[in-house]
Order: C-alpha cells, then sequence, then structure tokens
C-alpha cells in the first residue's frame, strides 16, 4: 500500500528520481512568447483541505515534476505557499497552497482578498483516513468562499484511493457526496454546485482531474472544443487531447467521452518523448531547456492496430490524437490539417493578447463564439476532408 506524509514545502529527496529531468520544464520562448498577465489579474486555484491530505503532494506531482515517491520527504506547510504557473498563454494561474490548520475565524484571515479573485477551490479529503472532520471544514470553507465570491468552482478530490478497492472507492465516493451535499442543502445553501473526484498521484487520476480543474479556467475552451472535433471528423481520428507536456494536463480534448485507458498511453507518451528528446534533441547551445520545440514529433504504433500520433503546437503544448493504423495512410492529410489548426490556435493565442473576451464575435474572424473554426478565405491551407482512394 502506498504510503503518504504530511503536505509540503520542502526539499524533495533525489534518491528516486521522476521521469523528467529535474532542470527540464517550464522556459520561456523568447520572441514568440505570449504575454504573460501579472500574478494579480490570473485566476486563482486554491489547494485547501485537513492536515496530511496530501495538498502539497499533488502540486509538487502535477506541476513540479516531483515523484510520487519523493513526496514522502516534503515538510509540512505552516504558511500559504503561492505558485505560478505560466505554461502557455491558456495555462495561466496561481495556486495557493494553504495550510491545513488555518482558521476562517481568526481577525487575520482576509477572505475578501483570498477568495475574491479565486477562479476555483480544490478541497482535498484524504480517504484512507476518517473523513468526518473534513466534510465539517469543507462545509465550513465553501460556504465562507460562497459568501464573497458567487463564481467560484468547487472541486473535491478524494483523495489517496491507490490503495483501496474498487468497491470501496465508489462508496466512500457516494458517502462524501452525499453528506457533504446535504450539509450544505442543511444551511441553506442548495445553490453550491461541488463536483468530486477521486484520485491518487500513483497514478494519472490527479492529471486527469486537475485537467478539468484547469478547462474551467480558460474561456476560449469551447473554441478549442470545436477545433479538435473538426479535426477529428476531417482527418479519421478518433481521439484527440491538446496537452500542457511538462504537467500531463490537457487543456482541451474532442466531445467524445475521455477514456481513462487513452489517456494514460498518452500521458505515457508524451513522458516517452521528453525522454527521449532530452537525451538525443536537446542542442548544446540551447542555454534553458523547454519542453518541445519546433521539430518534436512522435508516432508510436501499438500491436492492436491503433497509432499514437504527437505534433508540436508551440513550446509548450502538443496534439496527441489516437486512431486506427489504416486511417494513418493519409498522413498527408492529417499533417495539412494539423498545419490549419495550430494556425487557428495560434490565432487564439494572439486575441487572447489583445483583449480578454471570451468569445471572439467579430464577422471576419475565423472562429465565433466556438461554433466556427477556420474558414478557407484566413487560411491557406484549411482542414480537408480525408477521402479513401
Amino acid at each position: 500500500m502506498s504510503s503518504y506524509q504530511d503536505d509540503e514545502e520542502g526539499v524533495g529527496f533525489d534518491g528516486n528520481p521522476s521521469s523528467f529531468p529535474k532542470d527540464f520544464g517550464y522556459g520561456f520562448d523568447g520572441e514568440n512568447d505570449v504575454s504573460l498577465s501579472t500574478g494579480e489579474h490570473k485566476p486563482r486555484i486554491l489547494l485547501m483541505g485537513l492536515r496530511r491530505s496530501g495538498k502539497s503532494s499533488i502540486q509538487k506531482v502535477v506541476f513540479h515534476k516531483m515523484s510520487p515517491n519523493e513526496t514522502l520527504f516534503l515538510e509540512s506547510t505552516n504558511k500559504i505557499v503561492k505558485d505560478d504557473i505560466n505554461n502557455s498563454s491558456f495555462v495561466q494561474f496561481q495556486i495557493w497552497d494553504f495550510p491545513g490548520q488555518i482558521d476562517f475565524i481568526d481577525s487575520t484571515f482576509d477572505s475578501d482578498t483570498i477568495f475574491g479573485g479565486c477562479g476555483a477551490l480544490v478541497f482535498v479529503i484524504d480517504a484512507q483516513d476518517d473523513y468526518g472532520d473534513a466534510l465539517d471544514k469543507l462545509n465550513l470553507t465553501v460556504t465562507k468562499a460562497f459568501k464573497v465570491n458567487h463564481n467560484i468552482k468547487f472541486e473535491v478530490f478524494i483523495h489517496k484511493v491507490d490503495g483501496l478497492g474498487d468497491d470501496f472507492k465508489m462508496e466512500s465516493q457516494r458517502d462524501i457526496h452525499q453528506r457533504a451535499t446535504d450539509d450544505l442543502n442543511d444551511a441553506g445553501f442548495d445553490q453550491i454546485h461541488l463536483s468530486f473526484h477521486l484520485t491518487s498521484i500513483y497514478d494519472h487520476s490527479i492529471f486527469e482531474a486537475f485537467s478539468k480543474v484547469v478547462q474551467k479556467l480558460i474561456p476560449q475552451l469551447p473554441i478549442l472544443e470545436n477545433l479538435l472535433n473538426i479535426l477529428n471528423t476531417n482527418s479519421a481520428i478518433e481521439k484527440s487531447f491538446l496537452f500542457d507536456v511538462v504537467s500531463k494536463i490537457y487543456i482541451a480534448t474532442d466531445s467524445t467521452p475521455v477514456d481513462m485507458q487513452s489517456y494514460e498511453l498518452c500521458c505515457d507518451m508524451i513522458d516517452v518523448v521528453i525522454d527521449v528528446s532530452w537525451i538525443y534533441g536537446i542542442r548544446d547551445e540551447q542555454l534553458e531547456a523547454t519542453a518541445f520545440d519546433e521539430q518534436s514529433s512522435s508516432l508510436i504504433k501499438l500491436n492492436n492496430g491503433t497509432v499514437l500520433y504527437l505534433r508540436e503546437v508551440n513550446r509548450f503544448l502538443a496534439l496527441v490524437c489516437i486512431l486506427r493504423e489504416d486511417n494513418f495512410d493519409h498522413k498527408g492529410i492529417i499533417d495539412s490539417n494539423f498545419v490549419s489548426l495550430r494556425e487557428a490556435i495560434q490565432q487564439v493565442f494572439e486575441l487572447r493578447n489583445k483583449s480578454q473576451s471570451v468569445m471572439l464575435t467579430s464577422p471576419g474572424s475565423p472562429m465565433t463564439n466556438g461554433s466556427d473554426a477556420i474558414t478557407p478565405e484566413h487560411h491557406s491551407s484549411p482542414i480537408s476532408s480525408q477521402t479513401n482512394k
């Protein structure tokens, strides 16, 4: 059974390295890098929960490439730890990690400042422990935050489920969901919606859960989903993800349901590509190692006739597609459609830099409110339909 320790802010143990090299992470894209907003204007994700619930381990594993075993040596958090995430123009936010013993009644706790600029509140519950006190703290935290900011997205991570059986996992989720909802209804806050996720740092569930949290903070998400739907339809692709390659969070996917096994395959592929790139692809003159460059691509053929195809979108984003090997015979069309997709995503980047409007409503724009994507008059290589000869 996996063991967990106190969260936090300590120096990680280097004896069991993660799959990513220690200094291989978020760099800067030079003149092509998008302008980053200041921390005060970024969406804020708050990590809260009781002591030893695993909050800081989550942050270190997802955003700092720490291996799960290294988190055993983290020291306990005794103050608010702020972390800026500047992966790309779509993935910009702050994570505030709160100590478990924080007291909302304390006069020094400024609820307006903390909750006022909050985009999402992630409350972590240790599923391997008695969660009665955690549910009480969840109710207090959520109601306090909602009074200040009605727009906060509330996410509950039922954490450390790796050592639990499937039946017990589902029973714990059902029980926590029911009790938390009943507590809110009894307190007169039935309008608050809680989203629940079963998570563990020892598998991909924590990345998948955080992906869903981050997606709710991306106003351009409908546009990105629609672009991927168009790509899939015209390229005979079964599933596509737009990944932040360092954290393995997918910031968008098509409208088909996410299969956990497919997501894990894509994550494993990203690990392989980055590890191999670090060994063979980093040039000596590169002073700062970044996750991808303009030449990054990869193709993996599985023995079941499935193909995994990865192409870089920018220095931190990559498209990972799953398709049948027979359909990959039309690789030229797929690559041409990918170029059009990348151009469209770049336009969304540029438009986000110019304004923070959620929808693109100009009639002359190649994209409007997520329902239209690429138009031929704005692109030399519009997405083409794949035809079989």
